[in-house]
């Protein structure tokens, strides 16, 4: 008997179009981007399906450097976090990544690189950015940005793509797909999501070297009000300490600017 996703515990896919309905429904020439307008996505889009690595790293190129830059979240976005999302499950998406007899990918993997856009857009839309919006440009911050609202209302049908991947074979894999799950589950209807991604915290703290994951894992459990101390090693500390300095030496400097954008909060 099949079963549906209420029954295995996976989050409910119904709520995420099928891709070639994202890509033909929208009016993508309309839509503000990094560099204009977003005529050209369509085709790029189309390319992180191509059977051949190559054209889908190029295709990851136009299509996301167009909605990337100064942590800014722009109308176009929003479409292309869904279309995203929707080919998460696709196999072509890691045809060829992997050379003949070796367990090393060729490239960097075409589904690693849509989850970090995809944790880093949520990054870039998730609470803290919020506050510091609303600090530096009034109440009505959120209200104003409605590109970032939207993409914020969009948090639990990205998590249910992503979710899936938290047990993928690939370890790059896994870990993406934690760092991308871990901001979408601040939406209210993912908290109760947390004790499952602590778990999967746990498994890459004791597994992965990697600096990025590592202190976007520690930055999470802390926030969620776990201590972390028995799970940091000497790098960690190290990391952290330093992290600490700079932010204090960065807010003496420019006053409190202790966020996570990189130069100004977008408008």
């Amino acid at each position: 008997m099949t079963k549906n996703r209420r029954q295995t515990g996976e989050p409910d896919l119904d709520g995420l179009p099928r891709h070639r309905q994202i890509l033909d429904g929208t009016d993508w020439a309309s839509l503000a981007t990094a560099r204009g307008t977003g005529e050209s996505l369509p085709a790029a889009l189309v390319g992180l399906l191509d059977p051949d690595p190559a054209v889908r790293a190029d295709a990851a190129d136009k299509a996301l450097g167009e909605v990337t830059h100064q942590n800014t979240v722009y109308e176009a976005t929003v479409p292309v976090a869904l279309y995203v999302a929707a080919i998460l499950d696709q196999p072509d998406i890691t045809a060829g990544d992997f050379g003949l007899g070796t367990a090393v990918p060729s490239r960097r993997p075409t589904l690693v690189r849509l989850l970090d856009w995809l944790g880093d857009t949520a990054y870039d839309a998730d609470d803290e950015c919020v506050a510091i919006g609303e600090r530096h440009r009034g109440e009505r911050f959120l209200h104003e940005y409605v590109e970032m609202r939207a993409f914020r209302d969009l948090r639990p049908t990205v998590f249910s793509a992503v979710h899936p991947l938290l047990r993928h074979e690939s370890a790059d894999t896994r870990d993406a797909a934690l760092v991308a799950a871990i901001p979408l589950a601040e939406h209210p209807l993912l908290t109760e999501r947390r004790g499952e991604l602590i778990d999967h915290a746990r498994r890459l703290l004791a597994t992965s070297t990697d600096r990025h994951n590592r202190d976007r894992v520690l930055e999470a459990l802390t926030a969620w009000g776990h201590d972390t101390s028995a799970l940091e090693n000497a790098a960690d500390v190290a990391a952290r300490e330093r992290h600490a300095r700079l932010r204090a030496e960065h807010a003496s400097r420019e006053g409190d600017w202790t966020g996570g954008y990189s130069e100004d909060p977008p408008f």
